[in-house]
């Protein structure tokens, strides 16, 4: 038993006796428990403690009630929720069975009439928490449960409660909600109105795998889903297994419409017409143009991610040899300890010696020396992403909130560069001391000199 998990025993003692850990997710640790009042076996779901350093207790706790009064047989109730020497929590029945997930990690595809009725009882399970004003969020196979071959809807309403307890500051967090295979287009470009289709998008990105074998999106990082997410149409379902009816081919690609206004103006409307032989849908290929307005709204962060991280490794390919030997290359796993994926930035060392990353919500800058064996953390860069590296290689500019901060590579203190430079993109650091980053969309590039100072366009 770790530290961590001694120290959430004794918290929780006077509950819940905790057996064993149950797994790891972005937002939460999940363990198997006894609840000491009822006699039964619970799932004890426990906040990441960067994250619930930011939420706070009061707030977290008194959002998450919303969910408590969510009443459905495809929706898994909510028992519990508390702070408990600095755990935020919140308890679930424990289901004995196993997750979407596992069943399409074991057997890749479902049949059509069984993967059809699972999507058609979420979706229900989806139409009434949306008729109560709630919105899940985080539709993916790992938050669905079959029991039985019964779907039940795990976590319903917990991202909302975290957005809604982080207020302004879920940037700072650096969490992005929901799945990168399975975020609706407004979610990767982090609109904020986020409405019922966006569930129903990434319900129908959950149906098409357990078709297809694979979600719409494929990609290396989670910067290039989120572009496909954005810019390119899903392969229509026929094309990846002709066995899939026309109707539910139909149905799926009208889910997995762009624009929220195209799709289903409800899941119960998506699941009436999955149960239809003659539903149909217009062409799903994109009109003259229309790839154009896409694009139009794709923000910088994917874009500049995207394009920053291709031409920076280009150069490292094709520029020659320092004079003083050859290049050796040197592999590494980009991962934190902690489990977090390389997605919020990369800065390659002038000399190739480190890489410095934005280790996924909310762990901040990690760095990765050539000559260590595991990547480590910058000490007082929590909630930061977007790293940049000085001329002299000694320090590290990085982006939180909406400000640049700019700190020694060791660790230390951060002081403020400048505030409103970026909203959230890639930043640079100039020869000349100055560091570039994106104003909002559209309006051009904004510059700050590294001591502080006027932010000029």
């Amino acid at each position: 038993m770790t530290q961590s998990t001694e120290r959430l025993s004794s918290a929780l003692a006077d509950r819940y006796q905790i057996l064993s850990r149950l797994g790891e997710g972005g937002m939460a640790t999940v363990y198997l428990a006894e609840d000491l009042k009822h006699d039964r076996k619970v799932a004890v779901k426990v906040l990441r403690p960067e994250l619930a350093a930011v939420l706070g207790a009061d707030r977290f706790v008194q959002e998450i009630k919303t969910t408590a009064n969510l009443q459905h047989p495809h929706i898994l109730p909510l028992f519990d929720s508390g702070e408990a020497d600095s755990f935020l929590y919140y308890v679930m029945p424990y289901i004995e069975g196993e997750t979407l997930r596992a069943k399409l990690d074991r057997e890749s595809q479902f049949g059509i009439d069984e993967a059809v009725k699972i999507t058609t009882e979420v979706a229900d399970a989806l139409d009434y928490a949306h008729r109560q004003g709630v919105i899940h969020r985080d539709i993916k196979p790992e938050n669905i449960l079959l029991q039985d071959g019964r779907p039940m809807v795990a976590d319903f309403g917990i991202a909302l409660a975290v957005s809604a307890a982080a207020g302004g500051r879920m940037t700072e967090t650096g969490l992005s909600l929901g799945t990168p295979h399975y975020m609706s287009p407004e979610q990767a470009t982090a609109e904020k109105d986020i409405t019922a289709r966006s569930d129903i998008y990434s319900l129908g990105s959950v149906l098409y795998e357990t078709l297809a074998g694979e979600p719409p999106h494929l990609g290396g990082s989670a910067q290039q889903i989120i572009m496909k997410i954005v810019t390119e149409e899903a392969q229509p379902l026929t094309r990846r297994r002709k066995s899939v009816p026309p109707h539910v081919a139909a149905a799926v690609a009208k889910a997995l419409e762009k624009l929220p206004a195209d799709r289903f103006d409800s899941a119960r409307t998506f699941a009436e017409a999955l149960g239809n032989p003659g539903f149909t849908t217009a062409g799903v290929a994109a009109a003259p143009g229309s790839m154009g307005v896409v694009r139009n709204r794709l923000p910088w962060l994917v874009a500049g991610a995207a394009l920053v991280t291709a031409l920076v490794l280009a150069l490292l390919l094709v520029r020659p040899p320092p004079a003083d030997g050859p290049r050796v290359p040197w592999l590494t796993n980009l991962d934190t300890p902690d489990s977090a994926t390389f997605e919020q930035g990369l800065a390659i060392a002038e000399d190739g010696s480190f890489i410095l990353y934005g280790g996924g919500s909310p762990l901040g800058i990690w760095i990765r020396r050539a000559d260590a064996e595991t990547p480590a953390r910058i000490p007082g860069t929590l909630g930061g992403c977007c790293p940049a590296i000085s001329p002299d290689g000694q320090r590290v500019a990085f982006v939180r909130g909406q400000e640049v901060r700019i700190i020694p590579l060791t660790g230390g203190t951060s002081t403020l560069a400048g505030p409103g430079i970026t909203e959230g993109d890639d930043i640079t650091w100039m020869a000349d001391g100055s560091i570039v980053g994106s104003a909002e969309e559209g309006d051009g590039l904004l510059r700050v000199t590294a001591g502080g100072g006027p932010v000029e366009p």
